[in-house]
């Protein structure tokens, strides 16, 4: 590989001697538009997009080399100009990656707004991000118009395919000159601006650094145990728009010259093992709600390649790992991280074992701790997750919040507003974000584990649960379910899960209430909004 590895695997490897040989090698200068797609073998395939009759087209490394280098260009031409922020609102696609490739190049700066966001979510990035230019496929055009005008930004609308009447054509700005010369960028230099999910707020914007690519690296190859390995192929269904799609799969695929599949089809159980199968994906980001999705659906398919999946966003229990042994033939590596500061705790499965319910150990190059009250580290005891700098995978700021900012960081720890425990082996294990935790007669309850048995539970599909105030107990447990398909609601059936909980856990943990939803309320990352649920 032209790239550099983050982790070099050798023989016996252990999770100590993969972290004690670690060292980090983060150049002055880095591009990511150029280490995702000049540096390869122009031959090379980088790209599969299966459109929605099932038809691939394969795109090489020269093909994007070529794409973004013209699309680079036409945006100069527009007048975006190194630093300016150029939002990205097309599904996954080959635009999609082009344009991040061609703003990198550019040294501006990627704004990846999720086509899921109604007109005042992207208002509201776009206003406050300043955007210069927004590139929009034709079925988002209406909200995008209507966000711009609303934001007053003033930004030039690029339209991918056809029909852009009254704006710039995307393909036009494809006309122009190959010959670029990219951006001369420090690995300090800002890359990509990326809003969180706003679970528990008005969404902020994590601003990160090209050298955060380099930062994802070693959690990149740990889930995907040591990929690249021959013939790998990447796919998932999370947007790119997410840090989780962006940054998980595309990027760091593209940086060590791998292929990833991307497909044009709503996100179906059996539809997704069919194509993980047809082309031969060996390597997956899925979701937890993507998996709980084809494990209540109940889908097999033969003919799997699969040889390692990463899952993270919401904790797993001996449940989901047991079903992915038996359906994907493999050990699930589960792992953590969040917008700010993503891919720092995790698993791979083949050097250390992985514990039903824990997101993992830190992984190489990270050092992540639980942080008590008194900010000092611990073990075995609940307190808040923090992981230590520096660190490339850090983001540089919050956009236009140097309040927010200040207060991510206590010394030299960049708190992330969870709670977690570490046991005395390392492993840690995810409790709540900060305010999701339940107080009830003294116990500081976390949903998640309550959360696991319910999943354990063969009614339900999916799960959250919330803490509701009680005069006596200051709060309790109440859980909304999403029942598999064929199965009734009914006080019985309630009555039931309660119990179950109760028999598997402790008394103070059974849910109060249960309440039965078609559909939980999610973020556009997937991730479960119970302050909606609370709000209920």
């Amino acid at each position: 590989m032209v790239n550099p590895r983050a982790l070099e695997p050798f023989p016996e490897a252990t999770y100590e001697t993969l972290r004690e040989r670690f060292r980090w090698r983060v150049p002055a200068e880095i591009n990511m538009g150029v280490v995702c797609s000049d540096v390869h073998p122009a031959r090379l395939p980088a790209l599969v997009t299966v459109d929605r009759s099932g038809e691939a087209r394969t795109v090489t490394f020269g093909d994007l080399t070529t794409l973004s280098n013209r699309l680079a260009n036409g945006l100069a031409g527009i007048g975006v100009r190194r630093g300016d922020r150029v939002g990205i609102v097309v599904p996954q696609s080959l635009e999609t990656g082009v344009a991040h490739l061609a703003t990198y190049k550019l040294g501006a700066v990627a704004l990846p707004l999720a086509a899921l966001f109604g007109p005042d979510a992207l208002t509201y990035r776009l206003g406050d991000s300043e955007a210069r230019a927004v590139i929009v496929d034709p079925a988002n055009l209406d909200k995008v118009v209507e966000a711009v005008d609303a934001a007053g930004t003033d930004a030039a609308i690029v339209v991918t395919g056809g029909g852009a009447t009254g704006h710039v054509r995307f393909d036009d700005l494809l006309s122009g000159s190959e010959v670029l010369e990219p951006a001369v960028t420090a690995a300090d230099d800002p890359a990509f601006l990326i809003y969180t999910s706003g679970t528990t707020g008005p969404p902020k914007g994590a601003l990160h650094a090209h050298r955060s690519l380099i930062g994802h690296l070693p959690g990149f190859e740990a889930y995907y145990e040591f990929s690249p390995q021959p013939g790998d192929v990447h796919w998932t269904p999370a947007d790119w728009a997410w840090i989780g799609g962006l940054m998980d799969s595309l990027m760091p695929a593209w940086y060590h010259g791998l292929p990833v599949v991307t497909a044009d089809h709503d996100f179906d159980p059996q539809w997704a093992l069919d194509l993980m199968a047809d082309h031969r994906i060996t390597c997956s980001f899925l979701p937890p709600t993507a998996l709980k999705m084809m494990r209540a659906a109940e889908v097999t398919r033969d003919g799997l390649s699969v040889r390692a999946v990463f899952t993270g966003g919401e904790p797993l229990g001996e449940e989901m790992l047991a079903w992915g042994r038996e359906v994907l033939g493999i050990t699930l590596n589960e792992g953590y991280g969040q917008t700010e500061a993503n891919l720092v705790v995790g698993n791979c499965a083949s050097v250390w074992p992985v514990r039903p319910g824990s997101m993992g150990r830190s992984l190489p190059g990270h050092d992540v701790r639980i942080l008590d009250d008194e900010g000092r580290p611990v073990v075995g005891e609940q307190g808040e997750i923090a992981v230590r700098a520096p660190d490339p995978v850090f983001m540089l700021e919050y956009w236009n919040r140097p309040d927010a900012t200040a207060a991510k960081y206590r010394g030299e720890w960049l708190l992330t507003g969870d709670i977690g425990v570490e046991d005395d082996d390392g492993y840690l294990w995810f409790v709540s974000r900060k305010d999701d935790v339940i107080t009830s007669r003294g116990y500081r309850i976390g949903p998640g584990e309550i959360e696991g048995s319910l999943l354990g539970h063969p009614s339900v599909a999916m799960c959250a649960v919330v803490g509701v105030p009680d005069d006596i107990r200051g709060q309790v447990p109440k859980a909304f379910v999403v029942l598999r398909d064929g199965i009734e609601a009914s006080p019985e059936l309630a009555a039931e899960l309660r119990e179950h909980v109760r028999t598997r856990l402790a008394a103070h943990e059974v849910p109060r209430e249960v309440v039965f939803l078609d559909e939980l309320p999610k973020t556009t990352t997937g991730k479960i909004r119970r302050r909606d649920l609370r709000d209920r």
